[in-house]
């Protein structure tokens, strides 16, 4: 709804498209328990007063016979694309048809999904779509937690451990503000999700806030995380100037 309301600031119509997209969850991953919520979106997207919903299933995005798929290098790989192997192809290629199919000129992401919001400006850069790609801030629950649909999966214990993340995010940023060794640092804040109780923690890394290469501290960076609480897969991060 943030989205959505930004999104009324900068145009006279605002277009919204709920579709929950198979290609970017791997044969393990959690498509099939992926929170659904159609008919509730709609309503509150009503009360907002949007003015074009695309709701599409399946056989209508990828019709028999679609052979088609979007890569970026570079900013995909590492981070998330580790361990999400084809998750940002799929990405990539769902977003490039939305575009093309509504050619609006301007779309808008949340910055939770940084790494993904990387992908799709290169994506658009770098094929010609003429849209504005705009990353909005994360919004987060009173306690810090990150807005996001996988929290639904989490038991009250996990719950209540899981704004740890952010809170880690921060102590670490902290640290290389005051001078610390940027690895010593990122070891540091793995080093406490573990102890929190997120397990596996799959990276806790700073990198440039452009490319996602490795931090040059000159430049703009984020520091970016992803951990598992119970069954949730949790990812966050927060820029460090």
């Amino acid at each position: 709804m943030a989205l959505m309301q930004d999104a009324r600031k900068r145009a006279d119509r605002v277009v919204a498209t709920i579709f929950v997209n198979p290609t970017q969850f791997a044969a393990d991953e959690d498509l099939d328990t992926y929170p659904r919520r159609e008919a509730a979106d709609i309503e509150k997207l009503r009360a907002d007063g949007i003015d074009l919903l695309f709701a599409p299933n399946a056989d209508e995005i990828y019709p028999a016979g679609f052979a088609t798929t979007v890569t970026v290098a570079g900013v995909s790989e590492g981070l998330c694309g580790d361990h999400r192997p084809v998750h940002f192809t799929g990405v990539a290629t769902i977003v490039t048809k939305l575009l093309l199919q509504a050619l609006p000129d301007t779309a808008l992401f949340g910055e939770k999904d940084y790494q993904q919001l990387q992908v799709i400006r290169a994506l658009t850069r770098d094929l010609d779509i003429p849209v504005d790609i705009v990353g909005l801030p994360t919004v987060r629950e009173p306690d810090g937690l990150a807005m996001s649909s996988r929290n639904l999966h989490m038991s009250d214990h996990e719950r209540a451990l899981a704004p740890q993340m952010y809170r880690t995010l921060n102590a670490v940023a902290e640290r290389i503000r005051a001078g610390e060794d940027i690895a010593q640092a990122c070891a540091a804040g793995r080093a406490a999700l573990t102890a929190a109780g997120f397990s596996p923690v799959e990276y806790l890394e700073l990198r440039d806030a452009q490319s996602l290469a490795a931090a040059d501290p000159a430049h703009p960076c984020r520091i970016l995380a992803a951990a598992w609480l119970g069954k949730t897969r949790l990812i966050d991060n927060i820029p460090l100037s």
